[in-house]
């Protein structure tokens, strides 16, 4: 739970992630070329895991509320990414940042983890499962604060520049409007990285933000083959050797096709197949 916008997110005690610990300071050998370049650079980076994955990648983001549409992109092209080598960046949060985390491990790659408080306050507490894979796989959690610094509402919005920041491009999946991901999409405009963004229904409220960013000129990834593109423009060293991600699966039961593919809530998908 949340005490306000300022307040401590949870109650319970918070379990810290194993592995490696290291803490780097800015002008310092090791520390990411990428985040000195944007505004605000933190003066320390606190981490967990394997410092050599804060490398250039693709930071992809969406909401906490996921609809399934939203998830499914996510895991696709957080997948395509990181079978190409590219490591995936995101905030750990739930919804669609834990899709692209786990489509990243899932393809074999490493992925990077933002989070609000210090490492040693992991939030959400159910992801803290997660932050562990991420770390044993090769890839890092990281922080800006100290490692027993709690979450709270504001480092939320703050993290969010650097998960924009170490990305070469930012790819929103899912956003409303307003949303801490749209907040993602200006951190990465303002330090000069291309959007990219996965259009939604017009009905749909998760999907007004990504709407409204592709009508302000962010890339639109379509499918598979516009997502492939952009990915050879931004990343070209990755073109050699790209490997074949599978496409969710079609479904004939109506049914299973609108949760697989139609951000409906459930009140809807009963109104819907109430006649039925």
């Amino acid at each position: 739970m949340s005490k306000g916008v300022d307040g401590v997110m949870g109650e319970r005690p918070h379990t810290g992630v194993r592995g490696a610990r290291w803490e780097i300071a800015r002008g310092s050998e090791g520390y990411p070329a990428a985040l000195e370049a944007i505004p605000r650079p933190p003066d320390t980076l606190y981490g967990v895991g394997d410092l050599d994955a804060l490398t250039e990648g693709l930071s992809v983001v969406g909401a906490r509320r996921a609809t399934p549409y939203g998830r499914n992109a996510a895991k696709l092209f957080a997948g395509m990414a990181a079978k190409r080598g590219i490591t995936v960046i995101s905030g750990g949060a739930l919804g669609c940042d834990s899709c692209a985390h786990e489509a990243a491990l899932s393809a074999g790659g490493k992925t990077v983890a933002f989070l609000g408080g210090g490492c040693n306050r992991p939030y959400p507490v159910r992801n803290v499962g997660l932050f562990q894979r991420i770390v044993d796989a090769g890839g890092a959690v990281v922080s800006e604060h100290p490692w027993d610094f709690p979450p709270v509402g504001y480092t939320f919005r703050e993290r969010n520049r650097l998960i924009a920041g170490l990305g070469r491009a930012t790819l929103i999946v899912e956003a409303g409007l307003p949303s801490g991901t749209f907040s993602t999409a200006d951190e990465a405009l303002a330090a000069n990285r291309d959007v990219l963004a996965v259009p939604g229904s017009i009905f749909s409220p998760t999907s007004r933000g990504a709407n409204a960013l592709i009508s302000q000129g962010a890339y639109p990834v379509v499918d598979e083959a516009s997502f492939s593109e952009l990915l050879d423009r931004l990343f070209p060293e990755t073109r050699t050797g790209q490997l074949a991600f599978e496409m969710p699966q079609e479904h004939d039961d109506p049914m299973l096709a609108a949760l697989a593919a139609d951000p409906l809530r459930l009140e809807q998908m009963v109104e819907m197949f109430a006649d039925d």
